[in-house]
């Protein structure tokens, strides 16, 4: 059940409005247990929650962060890593204590590193998590046919999802050198946070939009899921939002 669509003019605005919403759930809970997506989509977000943070309208030191997935095999100081990404976007400008940010590791052994993840996540779960979506459909990286149950766990990316990965400001040097892994929160672990934020901008992203949010529910378009959950924000531009029915 989708409580509030939100269509706005462009990304600048609807990176705006993503702010306002984190910025008003933070200010009701100040102990926030975020969960942060990485991508083109979120930097406009993450840029004006850095401003309004340097203005002293917020503060982060009581929050607790979760970034929603990582490549599998790269460093965290990698220049693609989604551990570097959000440290240099956020949280290395606002006042998230060190040992309250939190991210998956790419590296050792997979199983036992999904399985430490979600059990940092705890019962607790999330109060917030901000999505992406990729066109076809994936949040986080749980890509066409994931299991809606799925847990913190060890994927494979879809040769769509990797194309999408490579572009001037991605980190990676080739298309060749995208891993085909990663580790990612599953729709199980997703769907149990207490509110959701879904993003997203460009006509690209117009039909996995349609889809997800006036399509059937089906594990071939994951983030249909979310039409499972009761409490869901949606923030598209007018490019994003070119093919719903329901405006």
């Amino acid at each position: 059940m989708f409580v509030q669509r939100i269509i706005t003019k462009d990304y600048d605005e609807m990176s705006r409005r993503a702010a306002d919403f984190v910025a008003d759930k933070l200010r009701q809970n100040p102990e926030l247990r975020l969960g942060l997506p990485t991508g083109n989509t979120p930097r406009g977000m993450y840029e004006q929650l850095v401003e309004r943070y340097a203005r002293g309208e917020l503060d982060f030191s009581r929050v607790h962060t979760f970034n929603l997935d990582e490549y599998w095999g790269l460093e965290p100081d990698h220049p693609a890593a989604f551990a570097r990404y959000i440290q240099n976007h956020f949280l290395r400008h606002v006042n998230v204590p060190s040992g309250q940010a939190h991210w998956p590791s790419g590296k050792g052994d997979a199983a036992e590193n999904a399985r430490t993840y979600e059990a940092r996540i705890g019962s607790e779960g999330l109060d917030i998590i901000i999505l992406g979506i990729g066109v076809n459909g994936h949040i986080g990286f749980n890509e066409p046919g994931a299991a809606f149950d799925a847990r913190t766990g060890f994927v494979q990316l879809a040769e769509r999802t990797r194309q999408d990965a490579f572009h001037p400001r991605s980190g990676f040097a080739t298309r060749e050198d995208v891993p085909i892994h990663g580790i990612t929160m599953g729709i199980g672990t997703i769907l149990e946070a207490k509110s959701i934020l879904l993003l997203a901008s460009g006509a690209s992203k117009a039909k996995a939009i349609q889809r997800a949010l006036e399509g059937p529910v089906t594990e071939e378009v994951p983030a249909s899921a979310l039409q499972r959950h009761g409490d869901v924000t949606v923030i598209v531009d007018e490019a994003a939002a070119a093919r719903l029915a329901d405006k």
